[in-house]
């Protein structure tokens, strides 16, 4: 976790730091996320000669520098009685059907009734790769959306799936049910997304070509069309990367945003966010047995299969 162990005063003396911006800055010099230290910069936690400053203040030769940034809260994930839809389990990995609005893990705002909080009522031994806020958490699917997600109970366990994500190896194919009628059949989306410029929560397409500051991340999803109804369209997107929000992200960009999405969408058609991961496939990742689970869809998905 990052963190900034005592407070520190520095003067601005080197000539290639004149004219920086406050965050960028400090990022630099603490070792800190640019997202951490605005949120710092915002809560008055750094002063620019005695005065709470802006993220975008340019800094200037003899300025002096004062951060005094607390200790951030600790918190270990407890164990929760909460049911769990368990698809599959051994004594290394887990498959859940994760229910539509569960948060994966715990974090601010969400320190309870988090997936993590169950499976630790339920199996006690987890993975500490990802620390004591996510055991076992190789993946992860928004709160809105549903499906299937591996957990791994110990670190082999998660490393060995946590490669097979990087190599682009385990297989994920959601469904989902977007705005409007997709003319084509089969396509692919081929995007790099990165952080909203204005809008830290969301995501965002770039064009790597016009974005040399902020190029965004390599993504890919297959689409293929599976029905047509009611001026909406049901499809799979079999993601062939993995990056936060990318098949909502990229569906918004062709402009057919997922039915239920308040983010990126309208959710005026559904009460609910209708995208699902129906499909996980993956080698097991210490006994190397070829795995694939797939899943019934959820209630609202009615409306829409052929």
């Amino acid at each position: 976790m990052e963190t900034l162990e005592t407070s520190a005063t520095f003067k601005i003396a080197e000539q290639s730091d004149f004219g920086k911006r406050l965050d960028v800055l400090l990022a630099s010099k603490l070792n800190l996320s640019r997202s951490n230290v605005q949120k710092h910069i915002t809560a008055g936690d750094v002063l620019v000669n005695l005065q709470k400053s802006t993220n975008r203040y340019l800094v200037k030769l003899n300025d002096i520098i004062t951060c005094t940034i607390p200790p951030p809260e600790i918190y270990n994930a407890v164990a929760e009685p909460i049911p769990l839809d368990i698809i599959y389990e051994d004594f290394d990995i887990i498959i859940i059907n994760k229910a539509q609005g569960m948060v994966v893990h715990p974090a601010a705002g969400h320190y309870s009734g988090t997936l993590v909080n169950a499976l630790l009522h339920h199996c006690k031994d987890l993975s500490g790769v990802n620390g004591v806020m996510r055991p076992g958490i190789v993946h992860r699917l928004d709160k809105e959306t549903s499906g299937l997600i591996a957990v791994a109970k110990h670190d082999k366990a998660h490393h060995g799936l946590a490669t097979q994500l990087a190599n682009r190896t385990m297989g994920r194919t959601y469904w989902a049910v977007v705005h409007g009628i997709i003319s084509q059949e089969n396509f692919t989306i081929s995007q790099n997304i990165a952080r909203h410029p204005t809008n830290r929560k969301k995501m965002a397409v770039v064009n790597p070509k016009n974005s040399h500051k902020n190029p965004g991340k390599e993504a890919i999803t297959q689409i293929t069309v599976l029905n047509r109804a009611k001026n909406c369209t049901l499809l799979k997107a079999k993601l062939q990367t993995g990056r936060t929000h990318q098949i909502r992200v990229h569906l918004a960009h062709i402009g057919h945003p997922v039915l239920g999405d308040i983010i990126y969408g309208n959710s005026a058609k559904s009460p609910v966010q209708l995208l699902h991961a129906k499909i996980l496939e993956l080698v097991h990742p210490i006994t190397g047995e070829q795995m694939k689970f797939e899943i019934s869809l959820p209630s609202g998905f009615d409306d829409f299969l052929p």
